[in-house]
Formats: structure tokens, sequence, C-alpha cells
């Protein structure tokens, strides 16, 4: 069972890593807040993603797709060179602690201020008393995930040029074969178009994302959407992410 929040990037990277294994696996989509709660019951931490695998439950993206990775090993996420794989762990530790946390404050930065966008993403597939309950709370939620996440317009800008930063750092490891590392996809290249998404907007996204961001958000996306490694995301999307779109499990 994968506990998830539909549109977060560091879920997306766990999906897409089940998917492009062929794991069967159900996924449970739980409520911004709630997810909290069902996280440290399970794990003792309060983020998802959240796998439960033989009667035990890992936290963590990475933790979670080296679990993955030793229990379902072909098509392989890691290369088998050591050399190479030590580099393409340390370019997805690079891109979830560098651009993870960065993007996502920027980008809600804009949004919070669009409930309705807002509440679509977080309600899809929900009955309807969890999205009238998500509408009812959400100025307290928007409120806590300001704190939380650290969102004001000052680390917004700071976290913008540091997503700006951590896309200069793809363009640049970008190899001629067109991977990060070595001639084929692993771990790195998912990590890093997983968490670079809400640029690239794929239609291989297995659940809606924002198709109109507000305009500071979508000024923001297109200039990095337009560069190399925008276009670069897209390409991996399109021949690696052999996702089947299936309803969330409620």
């Amino acid at each position: 069972m994968l506990w998830q929040l539909q549109i977060s990037h560091y879920n997306e990277k766990v999906r897409w890593a089940l998917d492009y294994k062929g794991v069967a696996h159900r996924r449970r989509s739980l409520l911004p807040g709630v997810h909290v709660l069902v996280a440290r019951r399970l794990t003792g931490a309060p983020t998802t993603p959240v796998l439960t695998l033989d009667g035990r439950s890992i936290a963590d993206s990475t933790d979670i797709i080296a679990a993955i990775e030793q229990r379902w090993p072909h098509p392989p996420l890691y290369p088998s060179d050591p050399a190479e794989r030590q580099r393409a762990l340390e370019l997805e530790d690079f891109f979830d602690e560098q651009l993870g946390p960065d993007i996502r404050r920027a980008v809600y930065h804009e949004l919070l201020e669009y409930p309705e966008i807002v509440l679509g993403l977080f309600t899809h597939n929900q009955r309807l008393p969890a999205r009238l309950a998500v509408r009812a709370m959400f100025p307290a939620l928007r409120r806590a995930m300001r704190r939380v996440m650290e969102i004001n317009p000052e680390a917004a800008s700071r976290s913008r040029d540091r997503v700006v930063a951590a896309m200069d750092r793809l363009e640049a490891e970008i190899g001629p074969s067109g991977y990060l590392v070595g001639d084929r996809f692993t771990v790195a290249d998912l990590t890093a178009a997983a968490l670079f998404y809400p640029v690239a907007q794929p239609p291989e996204f297995p659940y809606p994302s924002v198709s109109e961001p507000p305009a500071g958000a979508r000024e923001f996306l297109d200039s990095l959407a337009r560069r190399p490694g925008g276009q670069w995301v897209t390409e991996i999307y399109r021949r690696h992410r052999l996702a089947k779109r299936e309803p969330a499990v409620a």
C-alpha cells in the first residue's frame, strides 16, 4: 500500500519507481493535514509518501526506493557499476534536498492565494464529505502550510533562485547519452524529473495538476520549461513514465 498525497512531487517519485518496475500496488490518497496523522501512526515521521511492504511501513522516498530496488531489482534504477551507482545516489540526494523543498515553496507561494485551484488538487477523487471538510478548514490549513513550509515572500524569492540553480545543475549533468549517469535511466533521472514535474506539466503525470497556474507562477514555470532542462524533463517523462492512470483509493 502506498499512502500518498497525489500532487506531491516526492510521492510522484515513488509512484514512478513502482510503475517503472511494474509493481502492482494500491494507493491510498490522503487529505492534507490528515496525512500527517496517518504518517506518524505508520512510521513516526510526519510526511508522505509511506509504503507499507510486507507489514513494514517505510518513510522517505529515498529509503522507499532502496527497499523497492532490493525487492524488485529489475529493471534496475541503481547502476551496476559502483562509481556510477554512487554518482546516481549523490544526484538523487542533491535534487531531494536542494530542489524539492524550494520548488514546493515557490509554487505554493503563488497557489495558496487561489483556494479553488488548491482545493481541486487536494480533493481530487475524494468523497463529498471530505471535500466539504477540506473547504471548511482551508483557511487554517493555509496558515499551517505557510508556517510549516516557511512560505512567505522573502523565502519564496530565495527558493526561486535555488530552483534556477538546480536547473543549472541539471543541465550541466546531462551526459551525451541524454541521461545523468551513464547511458541509461537511473534513480538520478527519475528523481530530477519527478521533482521538476511542475515545470513540465507532463501528460504522463497520473493525476490532475495545475493546467492554468496564476500569472506569477506561470511566468516562472514557463521560463524554466523553455530551457533545455525543462525540455529534458518532458522527454524523460515521455520515455520512461510507464504509468497507468487509476482512480485513487479514497
